[in-house]
């Protein structure tokens, strides 16, 4: 059985489109915020269900993807490397966050570079990988493999719709990833295709139906239901994927690994 997973979460209640920061916002298509708290509030049962812990931050008037919780920081043995978002209107997310994990313990680090936590980095056993292109910097990628000693894999996104790394890959377990090849530059797809030769390769269809903004614990995969090819090549590796409807959160450019920072000790 997977070890149980620490999650923060932020409550959607002053979720909105009130910009336009990747290709999937739109101001003329509204955003049904019951619809969205109810399918945020199935994400967090299923998580305890699967015995995993959720902890909130409290959300703040006039931030309206502050739900994105994974964007934050990126957090390993309990050492957080924060956030500085590359959008003025995001940045205020950054003193929010960093307040609740100063409250809980944590010492911040503060990035001098822009970087969009999770968002962009994503732990994958001995790597850190690292996706740059559209929000967080190279300079970023530096600043975080001295912070953490981890090596740092650049990986330089390509397409608009696969603005941060977490759209268009993620960590199955400690040796594998899922992940869409074209999200990424030629190069990068061969560095990629090096690392992790067995890794679960996504279609565009599922890319695209946010498959791959997903969350595993090593076991389950906690995924879009919409990503149904995606789910079938889960379940032929012997991964258990658990469809969660987050599509509300996808007039955003969002879905629930978005909504998940992980808290590894």
């Amino acid at each position: 059985m997977p070890s149980p997973r620490r999650y923060l979460v932020c409550e959607p209640t002053h979720f909105d489109v009130r910009y336009t920061i990747n290709p999937w916002m739109r101001k003329d298509a509204p955003v049904d915020r019951d619809l969205a708290g109810r399918q945020w509030e199935t994400l967090i049962r299923t998580y305890r269900e699967y015995g995993h812990t959720t902890e909130s931050v409290a959300p703040v008037p006039g931030l309206p993807d502050m739900v994105f919780a994974a964007n934050s920081a990126v957090i390993i043995d309990n050492r957080v490397f924060g956030s500085l978002f590359h959008a003025p209107e995001r940045r205020p997310e950054s003193l929010a966050y960093g307040t609740w994990f100063k409250a809980a313990g944590f010492d911040v680090y503060q990035p001098e570079s822009v970087c969009e936590g999770e968002g962009d980095l994503v732990p994958a056993g001995r790597y850190l990988l690292a996706g740059t292109g559209f929000r967080t910097t190279r300079d970023a990628h530096h600043e975080v493999q001295e912070f953490f000693g981890v090596p740092t894999v650049s990986l330089r996104l390509v397409d608009p719709y696969f603005y941060h790394l977490d759209t268009a890959l993620f960590a199955l377990d400690a040796d594998n990833i899922a992940y869409y090849p074209e999200a990424f530059s030629p190069g990068c797809r061969e560095v990629l295709a090096r690392l992790f030769p067995d890794a679960v390769r996504a279609t565009r269809d599922d890319a695209m139906a946010f498959g791959l903004n997903s969350v595993s614990d090593g076991r389950h995969v906690f995924i879009a239901p919409q990503a149904t090819g995606l789910i079938d090549q889960l379940t032929a590796r012997g991964y258990l994927p658990v469809p969660v409807d987050l599509s509300e959160f996808h007039k955003a450019g969002g879905g629930i690994k978005c909504c998940t920072q992980e808290i590894r000790s």
